[in-house]
Formats: C-alpha cells, structure tokens, sequence
C-alpha cells in the first residue's frame, strides 16, 4: 500500500503522520503519479499549522515529480511511463502515489533531474514569476533579495544576475552568505548583524532598489518598504517570521509614491497556458546554465516532520526534496 503524510489537527512537526493510503484510478482528465522526489516548501509549514486553512484530514505538499502510471478517462498529450513534473494548489505532494489532474502536469526534458523538477516547479516557477512578471528585471537593475540562501532565492538570484541584475542578498549566517555568493548575489547583508536599510543605502550610493523580494514577513518588512527608490516596489511572497503588519496607504506615500502587491503563484499559472509558458522558460534557463538548482537537503518521505523541524529552525539551504 502507497505510504502518504497526512495531518488531523492543525500544530507542530508533530501532527505530521506516515500512513498508508491507496488512491485509487486516476478520474477522468486526471494522470496518476509514482512520486520519485517531493519539493518541500514554506507554504507546507502554513497549510499545517492552519495559517493558510485546509479541511481536516488532510495531505501535505504542492509539487512533485514521477513517472506517470495510469491515465484517467479523456487525458490527451500524456502517455504512461513519460517524466513528469507539477505544482498543484491542493495539498498532497507528500506521497508515494498521487492522482492529480493532467492540466497541471508537464513533462521533464532531458538534461533535468527528477530532484531538479520536484524543486522546480513551485520556487522555480515563483522565481520566474516574480522576475519576469510582477517585476521584470532588467540590465542594470539593482534589486534586493531576502532568505537569498534559500530555494526560491537561490534560483532567482542566479537567474536576475543572469538577466544583467545586481543582486543585493540578505541571509541569516556567514555560511549563507558565502553559499548566496556563490549563485548570483553580488553584495549580501546579514540579517541581525548588518543594518539593512543603511545597508542598501550605501550600496546604492542613497538611491535605494527599484524592487525588494521579501519572502520573510513580519521582521523584514518595514525595512524594506525603507530600501525601496521612489516610484519602487515592495513584493511581499511569503510569511516566514509571521504575517506583515497592517499598514495605511498613506505610508507608501510617504516613502516616495511605493507600489506594494502580494502575489502567489496560483494567480500566475491559473490557466494551462501560463503553467506551460513559464515552466518552458524555466527549464530553458536550468537547461542553459543560468540557474543550477542547489538541493541541500533530502530526507525520506517518512521524515516529514524532520523536514519541517529544519525548515522553520532555519537549518536548510537550497531546495528541500524528500524521497519516497
């Protein structure tokens, strides 16, 4: 019988259980995965401590990457025993095998791992995402990147350095700073020890960025809307350290006329058409040696909660996998 972590309340790693559970024939339009690596991820931390709610019992994780089994009624494009990777906005990536639907599948080009796809399609896509879409980094630019060490922000770093960018990286020890260096980061910051918005200000000789990349939250995010240039913009993914706080409009107005936004990816590749568009992208630029995806841990799939312990105790560089 398949192995899959499930969760029936809400709390710490500590919820997390190792089950056996058989899901069944693929319904129609959907394609049933063999799991071969599992991305692990913050939003996992938030679907299981209730911060982003889901009904109870429930599964964990948003991407994966396997071989195809079966195929349900109606799949067109997808053949059993193809690579194939995905992202889906319901949890249950943390699993042997996994029906999910085939409109949210892509297939794996050579040259690109089972691991590399499984840490691909969540922080490669929201990367991309970011970079090329809710701000289009441009030659020149000078950016900032919190958790710059971490899965997401190794990939954008390399790939907004690629793009012309100078990357301005803040991390949380030397050990990361040295890592961030070494894919993309040209300057980097760390937090607790370097003052960030002076920080930013000397490196930009007073102008400050166009744009800061705050996967962080609460700790980080007045500083950042005060390393933001006029006109720039503050792009808010994630809530490591708790939500941001609430905060008036006007106060964007005061710092110079600021745009603020808080995307996520679903928004981005809502439509089969945007999933596609972006993941060739992105693969394009794994397959041309613009971004190297850094997988620094691998746990196996009945040590979830470990995963989990590490994540959140920031003990984890690059990209999570766990292997079923």
């Amino acid at each position: 019988m398949p192995a899959t972590i499930r969760f029936y309340a809400h709390g710490g790693p500590e919820v997390l259980r190792c089950e056996e559970l058989e899901p069944g024939k693929p319904a129609s339009h959907e394609v049933q995965v063999r799991h071969t690596a599992i991305g692990v991820n913050y939003v996992d931390v938030y679907d299981r401590t209730g911060l982003y709610p889901v009904n109870l019992p429930s599964g964990l994780g948003r991407e994966a990457a396997g071989v195809i089994t079966a195929l349900g009624r109606g799949v067109r494009g997808l053949r059993v025993g193809e690579r194939v990777a995905y992202v889906h906005s319901v949890p249950g990536a943390y699993s042997e095998l996994r029906n999910v639907p085939a409109e949210r599948v892509v297939k794996v080009p050579r040259g690109i791992s089972d691991e590399e796809a499984a840490a691909l399609m969540l922080k490669g896509l929201t990367a991309h995402f970011l970079i090329r879409r809710t701000y289009r980094v441009a030659r020149g630019d000078t950016i900032l990147v919190h958790a710059a060490a971490g899965g997401v922000g190794l990939i954008l770093c390399q790939w907004a350095r690629a793009l012309g960018a100078k990357v301005i990286g803040v991390v949380g020890s030397d050990a990361k700073a040295e890592l961030a260096k070494k894919h993309g980061c040209r300057h980097v910051l760390i937090s607790g020890r370097d003052e960030l918005v002076a920080g930013v200000k000397a490196l930009t000789r007073g102008a400050g960025v166009p744009v800061v990349y705050d996967a962080v939250g609460k700790d980080t995010f007045m500083d950042s809307l005060d390393c933001l240039r006029r006109l720039g913009m503050m792009v808010t993914f994630g809530n490591a350290s708790g939500p941001p706080p609430a905060i008036s409009p006007l106060e964007l107005t005061r710092r110079g006329s600021l745009f603020l936004t808080r995307p996520t990816l679903f928004n981005y590749i809502a439509s089969r058409e945007e999933l596609t568009a972006g993941a060739r992208e992105l693969f394009a630029a794994v397959r041309a040696r613009k971004v190297r995806v850094v997988i620094g841990q691998r746990y196996p799939l009945a040590q979830a909660a470990e995963a989990h312990r590490d994540l959140e105790g920031r003990r984890t560089t690059g990209s999570t996998v766990l292997v079923p």
